[in-house]
């Protein structure tokens, strides 16, 4: 019984010793791919080729953005992520990791030396201000006008015209419509003055046989 005894306890510490090894060993793998996973910066898609393709096709894109936010604030001082954000979140539809994957575009402009950084502000460099095409301002995009104000503008023109021309001849009827009062009234004074006449030579004539001692018969 003892022998029994000590030969299943040996046995049992035999068993127990691989178990020992085998939860370090485990330890020690999932160790090494914590340390591995931490190692690769965030943003690598090395590992998924996919994504790293997705990632250059919107390169271009996120540029543009980013130089657009930029140039339109033009904070001499820098502009934050926020600020960046922000500005393209009111213009453009955006995704729900937006703003990671533009900190990481905006690192790697950085470190393309396209963009300055100074104090997690983010501006353009001169040299890049240079060869830059600067981008309009949204209030200085004028909208061409349509069909309809053409139209619209087309009308009041015409009504603009036919109102002056309405004036116009309005103006020339009132001038007539004078012309023709004082005509009137001169023909008026000249019979006046003919009927003074006739009277004066009336009044003449009986003075004339007056003097003569004449007599005056009236009718």
């Amino acid at each position: 019984m003892g022998c029994f005894s000590n030969g299943s306890q040996g046995s049992g510490d035999k068993l127990r010793i691989p178990k020992v090894k085998s939860i370090k060993a485990g330890q020690l793998f999932s160790a090494q791919n914590s340390a591995s996973a931490i190692s690769f910066p965030e943003g690598n898609y090395v590992d998924d080729p996919s994504r790293s393709q997705k990632d250059g096709k919107n390169a271009p894109q996120y540029n543009t953005l980013i130089f657009e936010a930029l140039s339109t604030i033009k904070d001499s001082n820098g502009t934050d992520i926020d600020a960046i954000v922000g500005f393209i979140e009111q213009r453009h539809d955006v995704p729900q990791n937006f703003r990671r994957l533009l900190s990481l575009r905006l690192r790697r402009l950085v470190l393309q030396g396209k963009l300055e950084k100074v104090h997690n502000c983010y501006k353009i460099k001169d040299a890049e201000l240079g060869t830059k095409t600067p981008t309009p301002k949204q209030n200085d995009v004028r909208p061409r006008p349509s069909q309809n104000s053409r139209v619209i503008i087309a009308s009041e023109t015409v009504e603009d015209a036919a109102m002056t021309a309405a004036y116009k001849i309005a103006e020339a009827e009132n001038k007539s419509f004078v012309a023709a009062e004082a005509v009137k009234e001169a023909e008026r004074v000249s019979r006046m003055a003919e009927d003074t006449e006739a009277v004066l030579q009336i009044v003449k004539e009986i003075y004339e046989q007056c003097s003569r001692g004449e007599s005056i018969l009236w009718a």
